[in-house]
């Protein structure tokens, strides 16, 4: 108990103190970083450059390129078979009809329901949660909502926790901010938000398990190559020490290392989690086994297409400022942004496995 107490609280105030300290370096006043409602803008972005542009998309490229290849040179179908199919649950078209519905009333603008014309988001999100484990059911017979109703719902308060961590560092870079939400106090803020915040995890961790239940995919991750790191206990320093000052540079140069909001924190924690002997999401690489990686990557991809695609015509919604490189949008996201969704759903699967009784669900079956 000691021991995770330790290692929850040096992962907690390195993430949190140090993007603060990079701006008290800075010399820039901390309050307004500390704002609440979070609706000042005082980041002022550099335009957009094809040279950053060019050199974050190919180097986007280059990876996805490399994972691509050689999962279609993968032997064998992997460790998770289909069991007979299901018909479609009777729950499963309840979520349909929530998603339905909802997608509806989000993006039209009847008079009727303008009082509750902002809170479209949660119906939504309850509706794919649920919708994404219908799926897994009727290909495997299982889901969260089935077999795991307390581990699924725990995931809730959890993931408002989380999504506020990265509205916290957001604060620091200020790559999106919200319109719509102009009329809320700070509680009705704070509660609309927590309130929505809650389907991340849930969202991503359904859709990874749907995406286990793919035969073609266990298998194509399976074998990419080992990784073998000589020297771990160094290795996993060396990591840390970068990623905090990652960290600690978001606070000091927010344009040129706005990337490391979502790369940083999760080499943070399983630098940490490697430096206490425990095994992290990476560990598996080094047999060559990339299904801890490849398939929370795809299941964050995934829900973040969903996430731009029905925040885009949403009364309240979140638009882009994003230096360098905020052209082309997809939505209200600029292409090369989507890759940020990568190591978001590795970094959501991590915050799952962190507290007691919240390990991942990566079936590692051989």
């Amino acid at each position: 108990m000691v021991r995770q107490v330790t290692k929850l609280s040096l992962i907690i105030v390195l993430l949190i103190g140090l993007p603060l300290l990079g701006v008290f370096l800075a010399g820039k006043p901390i309050h307004r970083y500390l704002e609440f409602p979070p609706v000042t803008q005082y980041v002022e972005h550099a335009p957009f450059s094809w040279g950053v542009f060019l050199s974050l998309s190919l180097f986007v490229a280059a990876v996805l390129i490399w994972g691509m290849t050689g999962s279609l040179h993968a032997q064998g179908p992997g460790g998770i078979y289909l069991v007979q199919m299901r018909s479609w649950p009777w729950w499963g078209w309840l979520g349909s009809v929530i998603v339905a519905v909802g997608w509806i009333l989000a993006w039209a603008r009847f008079s009727w329901f303008e009082p509750f014309q902002s809170y479209t988001f949660t119906p939504l999100w309850i509706g794919y949660i649920i919708v994404i484990n219908a799926m897994t059911f009727m290909r495997t017979g299982h889901c969260m909502i089935v077999d795991r109703v307390g581990y699924l719902l725990s995931l809730f308060p959890l993931s408002a926790l989380f999504w506020w961590f990265f509205e916290y560092l957001n604060r620091f870079v200020q790559n999106w901010y919200y319109i719509g939400v102009s009329e809320f106090s700070a509680v009705e803020y704070l509660l609309h938000a927590t309130v929505s915040f809650s389907t991340v995890l849930p969202a991503v961790l359904s859709t990874l398990e749907c995406l286990e239940s793919f035969p073609s995919l266990d298998g194509a991750f399976r074998d990419l190559g080992a990784v073998k790191i000589r020297y771990e206990a160094l290795t996993s320093w060396a990591v840390i020490l970068l990623a905090s000052c990652g960290l600690l540079g978001i606070g000091l140069w927010p344009d040129y290392l706005f990337p490391l909001l979502w790369i940083s924190p999760l080499l943070v924690i399983t630098s940490v989690q490697a430096m206490f002997g425990e095994d992290t999401i990476f560990s598996a690489v080094k047999e060559g086994d990339w299904r801890s990686v490849w398939l929370p990557a795809l299941a964050g991809l995934i829900c973040g297409f969903f996430w731009e695609l029905w925040n885009s015509q949403s009364l309240a919604h979140w638009v882009y400022s994003v230096p360098y490189v905020h052209r082309f949008q997809v939505f209200e996201m600029p292409f090369i942004g989507y890759a940020g969704y990568l190591p978001f759903g590795l970094e959501c699967v991590v915050v799952a496995g962190l507290l007691p009784g919240l390990q991942n669900r990566i079936r590692m079956a051989s």
